[in-house]
């Protein structure tokens, strides 16, 4: 067992995966420039003896061994912290591989169903913890027609599927959609993305396999180009990950990885233990989000003279309460912490969800503060390349000027982080993200209809309504979900 460097993340790259991008086969993806950017993302995540958060990303394992904290198992509140301190300094292709915190979550109910597949989560939880592997959750399916269910679909491989079962182990067929960093990572743990009926027993499979595992095909797209500049995007240039379209092409799986294989009676636990983790890290990153827009929106306010004006007050006021609110969410979520049987702590699911839904209904409302103190330049800005060259660079130098002590170069990376945040390439992304990862708003809906003490707040109601008879709490009954 070993911490890899970040060499050796990329070499293990070259493993013979099948991987598409705009038309073209990538044979090697550490090599192809559309791939450099996300690669050095995840690679920094390897940097162990980083005098800043090289700590951070180390644990010691209960053998005394050294691994990534992203396998580090919460069994404390103090550990919780770290985790969410960890998720706050590293790239979103290693947060992924949180999909073991999901499947540990849930090991001692898989346990009470088959023993053999609670095995095999923690033999494979191991085995990429031990080998300082990443993996990707791999959970949305195509869905077909939403009115029907999975085997009643025109195309039966429309949901992930089991086509053959064998002494050995099962085939897969089907494809699972906006999987993030599938192609950068070395182990797809592919999860139900809903409950599923005794009729779909074939459907309720949840497995891990190699990347370059035969049958596998990632087809990548992303929201930034390749040659993007760090000066006209400050964000899409450093932190673009590329979502891939993954295939199952008939791919076989031994049963030593197989966590899930028909019992249909567990296929909405395991996605639902994936969705607490999601909303999680999707909750981290809202706070740090919503912090750079109250600071873009100061810098960009006192640049224009107007950190006096009453109007831009109030908008910086409403980005500070959604700032605050999911900062303070977060905090709540993680000090009323829960934890399973075996002592394995998770963040407060119904703080977590309802974190969630806020940050999400809220997002775009809270994009237009900004937007309406940035105003117009937000999207006309000229680009780094006429202010570099002589001729047209005076002319915005001169015009863009605001008052002494304002920098026009500064003015400019100010305007282009708004727009490349919340208008342009990142932003477009960051716009269905806040909705979707994670599950959509109904999701969290679901979520927080299951988890909320609805009988403590009817017994209240009851009470405050003077209806004090002992049975009156049971005459009223909750409405079926």
């Amino acid at each position: 067992m070993a911490l890899k460097t970040p060499q050796q993340y990329i070499d293990s790259l070259r493993d013979g995966r099948v991987t598409y991008w705009d038309g073209e086969r990538i044979d090697d993806i550490t090599t192809h420039p559309r791939f450099q950017v996300p690669i050095g993302l995840v690679a920094d995540d390897y940097r162990y003896d980083d005098a800043e958060y090289g700590a951070l990303r180390r644990y010691t394992t209960e053998d005394g061994s050294e691994a990534h904290r992203i396998y580090q198992i919460p069994r404390s509140e103090g550990d919780l912290g770290d985790r969410v301190e960890l998720m706050q300094h590293t790239s979103i292709g290693t947060l992924v591989t949180g999909v073991y915190m999901a499947l540990m979550s849930v090991k001692d109910d898989v346990a009470r169903v088959n023993p053999m597949y609670a095995e095999n989560i923690e033999r494979m939880y191991r085995h990429c913890r031990d080998n300082d592997l990443r993996a990707a959750e791999v959970i949305t399916d195509p869905k077909g027609d939403r009115k029907r269910r999975a085997h009643e679909q025109d195309d039966p491989d429309l949901y992930v599927r089991i086509v053959e079962r064998r002494k050995e182990g099962i085939v897969v067929r089907g494809a699972k959609l906006h999987i993030t960093a599938a192609s950068l990572v070395h182990e797809l743990v592919v999860m139900p993305t809903k409950g599923m009926r005794q009729e779909e027993s074939d459907y309720a499979v949840s497995f891990s396999i190699p990347v370059n595992a035969p049958g596998v095909k990632i087809i990548n797209r992303s929201f930034a180009p390749a040659e993007l500049n760090a000066f006209d995007y400050p964000a899409s240039s450093h932190h673009s990950v590329p979502e891939g379209f993954v295939v199952f092409d008939d791919v076989f799986v031994p049963w030593d990885r197989v966590f899930l294989a028909g019992e249909v009676q567990l296929a909405s636990k395991l996605a639902q233990s994936l969705g607490l983790w999601e909303r999680t890290g999707g909750l981290v990153e809202a706070v740090r989000m919503s912090e750079l827009f109250v600071g873009l929106a100061q810098l960009v306010t006192e640049m224009q003279g107007k950190d006096q004006d009453p109007i831009a007050q109030n908008s910086i006021s409403e980005l500070i309460t959604y700032a605050e609110m999911l900062r303070m969410a977060l905090d709540y979520s993680c000090r009323h912490y829960e934890s399973t049987a075996s002592g394995m702590v998770f963040p407060n699911t119904l703080g977590i969800n309802v974190s969630k839904y806020y940050y999400a209904a809220n997002y775009h409302q809270t994009v237009r503060y900004l937007h309406d103190l940035g105003g117009g330049l937000v999207l006309t800005l000229p680009l780094e390349n006429d202010l570099r060259n002589p001729e047209s660079g005076k002319y915005i130098r001169k015009y863009l000027h605001t008052k002494p002590g304002v920098d026009v170069e500064t003015r400019m990376r100010v305007y282009n982080m708004i727009r490349d945040l919340t208008a342009d390439a990142y932003g477009g992304w960051q716009f269905v993200v806040a909705l979707q990862a994670g599950g959509g708003l109904p999701a969290q809906r679901v979520m927080m209809n299951r988890t909320f003490d609805m009988a403590r707040a009817k017994r209240r109601a009851l009470r405050a309504a003077g209806a004090t008879l002992p049975d009156a709490a049971s005459a009223v009954t909750t409405p079926q979900r």
